[in-house]
Formats: structure tokens, C-alpha cells, sequence
């Protein structure tokens, strides 16, 4: 079984960055997908940014530049650095993660940017 833990949101103001990061058991880490995923009040879940296990990476258009998805197979860890935010980069922030047909999500975490 996997278990996703997510840290790192809170509150910061428009411009200010954020460190996301999400610690993952188990012995698949290093072979899955992961993904960030945000999700704001009344609007679906969409993918922020993923990074797979030979470290390929794919950013959503409305972070690229901003937004820098890396991962640590010695810590089984993924980061989403975050700069430059936006209020509307205002949501819960998930992390996924994908081994081939399994999927685990976490409990996400609330990122708020204030205007």
C-alpha cells in the first residue's frame, strides 16, 4: 500500500512562493509517476505539474515559469517549488501518484494567496 503525505501550504501573498513538498511509503516510488494536482473552491481537480520516474516533466500553461515540479528517489519525496503566486493559485494542492494501473492520492493541502 501506498500513503501520500503533503506539506508545506499556507497562507502568502500575491507574488510570494511556497514549497510544496509530498512524502510518499512504500517501494514504488521511485518507478511511479507524480503528479501535483489543485483543485479551487466550486471547480474541478486539474493537473498543476508531474514528473515520471525517469524524471520527464510536464507543467500546466498557466504555471509554467512559475512553477518547478523535482523529486528525491532517496527520500521517496516530490517538491513543487512555487513562486511568483497568483491569487488564483488559491486552492487544495494534491499529490498523486501513478504505478501503472494503481492510483494513490493524498490529502491534499491548502495553498491561499492573498491579494
Amino acid at each position: 500500500q501506498v500513503q501520500l503525505v503533503e506539506s508545506g501550504g499556507g497562507l502568502v501573498q500575491h507574488g510570494g512562493s511556497l514549497r510544496l513538498s509530498c512524502a510518499a511509503s512504500g517501494s514504488r516510488f521511485s518507478r511511479s509517476t507524480i503528479g501535483w494536482y489543485r483543485q479551487a473552491p466550486g471547480k474541478q481537480r486539474e493537473l498543476v505539474a508531474d514528473i515520471t520516474s525517469s524524471g520527464n516533466t510536464e507543467n500546466a500553461d498557466f504555471v509554467k515559469g512559475r512553477f518547478t515540479i523535482s523529486r528525491d528517489n532517496a527520500k521517496n519525496t516530490v517538491y513543487l517549488q512555487m513562486n511568483s503566486l497568483k491569487p488564483e493559485d488559491t486552492g487544495v494542492y494534491y499529490c498523486n501518484l501513478q504505478y501503472y494501473t494503481s492510483i494513490y492520492w493524498g490529502q491534499g493541502t491548502q495553498v491561499t494567496v492573498s491579494s
